[in-house]
């Protein structure tokens, strides 16, 4: 940098493309004896619960069955909608907007995601859209702000937070997945009560509840929902639970006592068995072909790999991953890759996407978690050359035979691809797919 005031070098650094070198290939000293193994479609057991067919209407319905007797005739709501890419998540929202106004409510819709979009309205607004909730398709109004207002206090002093449309409404309901969480584990995880303490309350509010350990983490989200019940601002909640196959098994509705209370919890232990699960517990290689803010808040999520790489939070013992390849990232994403520091490879391609500063906004509200999670991987020409790094650096002689495994993503894991090593190993049930 000697001779460049800080200005203009980091005007250069945004004009370039810091791995050019890598794009155009470089003299990589591979052992000759690293081939990258072919592999086998391999079609899963999963647990299949029955599936709903009307989404639009199961919302809908559990909205008017749940909170009739909570919502009053020209009441205001502001309905939670989140940057995940929750199945059905348009006739989710559809459904409850449609539920509310059969009760005599007034909804709008709030982008509640914490820091999520690069924490500006604009793209908290731009997620939502990527994701297909425009206002014609969820028949309601969006309005996006980053302000915020303090609504509430824990006994220890820690400031209730809500985005200032969702102050200015007479009541508030998440919509969300309740599905275990990436950064800490507790009788409440991801879910209505994470999106009404966490995602409403903005960028300050997310931040305040990670910028503490797992432990902590658990006991704010726990202590912030009976501060924000207390205030009477929320409603309830509608949530939903997925299959590992992606499908709507169970939409739910809460009132403000559910939401945090003994029913949340309930549907958090069911939606835990349906994780979708890695079925080998040792794995020499394993391969995402995709990763994204829609897919997990940690791009990748770490209850399927095994790693969640925060003090205080263990890793899982099964399945043992040697190294991960992750070969892209979603275009929902816009560059925000908080997680990417689980993976140990990827291609010049995926690095040329990456917002570093949508990233690092993420990781800064993320707090400890955001730490290991956000280093660079090895950055090598392409996927070929990321396959043959973690081949040749996964703890394996290189004559001896490598597990691999490759997946779409960590989202809906019906089906993965393995090496000739792993076929001894396969699951009870699970079966080779045929050409």
């Amino acid at each position: 940098m000697t001779g460049a005031t800080p200005e203009l070098y980091a005007r250069r650094m945004a004009s370039a493309n810091p791995w050019e070198q890598l794009s155009k290939g470089i003299n990589l000293p591979f052992n000759p004896g690293i081939v990258v193994p072919d592999l086998h479609e391999i079609t899963l057991t999963i647990p299949t619960p029955e599936a709903i067919v009307d989404v639009a209407s199961a919302a809908r319905f559990a909205v008017v069955e749940c909170l009739a007797n909570d919502v009053t005739a020209g009441m205001t709501v502001a309905v939670g909608a989140g940057s995940r890419g929750l199945s059905d998540r348009v006739d989710v929202l559809r459904g409850t907007i449609i539920g509310l106004r059969d009760l005599g409510a007034d909804p709008f819709v709030v982008p509640a995601m914490g820091s999520h979009g690069g924490a500006t309205a604009d793209g908290q607004r731009a997620m939502l859209e990527a994701l297909g909730m425009t206002e014609a398709a969820i028949g309601a109004e969006i309005r996006a702000t980053m302000e915020t207002v303090e609504v509430a206090c824990t006994p220890d002093g820690m400031p209730l937070y809500l985005d200032r449309h969702a102050a200015s409404a007479d009541r508030i309901l998440p919509v969300n997945r309740v599905k275990p969480h990436t950064c800490f584990h507790g009788p409440i995880e991801s879910g209505c009560t994470k999106m009404a303490v966490v995602g409403f309350g903005k960028q300050p509010g997310a931040a305040q509840i990670h910028a503490c350990g797992p432990v902590e983490m658990r006991d704010r989200l726990l202590r912030g929902i009976d501060a924000l019940r207390a205030t009477g601002r929320l409603l309830g909640g509608i949530a939903t639970v997925e299959s590992a196959n992606g499908e709507v098994v169970r939409v739910r509705g809460f009132t403000a006592t559910d939401v945090g209370g003994q029913a949340e919890r309930e549907l958090l232990n069911f939606a835990k068995q349906l994780v979708p699960a890695l079925p080998f517990p040792e794995i020499d290689v394993l391969v995402i072909e995709q990763g994204g803010k829609d897919i997990s808040g940690t791009t990748m999520d770490p209850n399927v790999t095994g790693r969640f790489w925060i003090h205080g939070l263990d890793d899982f013992s099964s399945p043992r991953v040697a190294t991960i390849v992750l070969l892209d990232i979603t275009a929902v994403s816009g560059g925000n890759v908080l997680g990417i520091g689980l993976a140990d490879f990827i291609p010049a391609s995926l690095a040329n996407t990456i917002d570093w500063e949508k990233t690092y906004v993420n990781c800064f509200t993320a707090g400890p978690s955001g730490v290991r999670r956000s280093r660079m991987p090895m950055v090598l020409p392409d996927e070929e050359a990321c396959m043959k790094a973690a081949l040749s650096m996964c703890g394996r002689a290189v004559t001896e035979a490598k597990k691999v495994v490759r997946i779409r993503s960590t989202l809906h894991l019906t089906r993965c691809w393995v090496s000739d090593a792993l076929l001894a190993d396969l699951p009870a049930g699970a079966t080779i797919a045929r050409a």
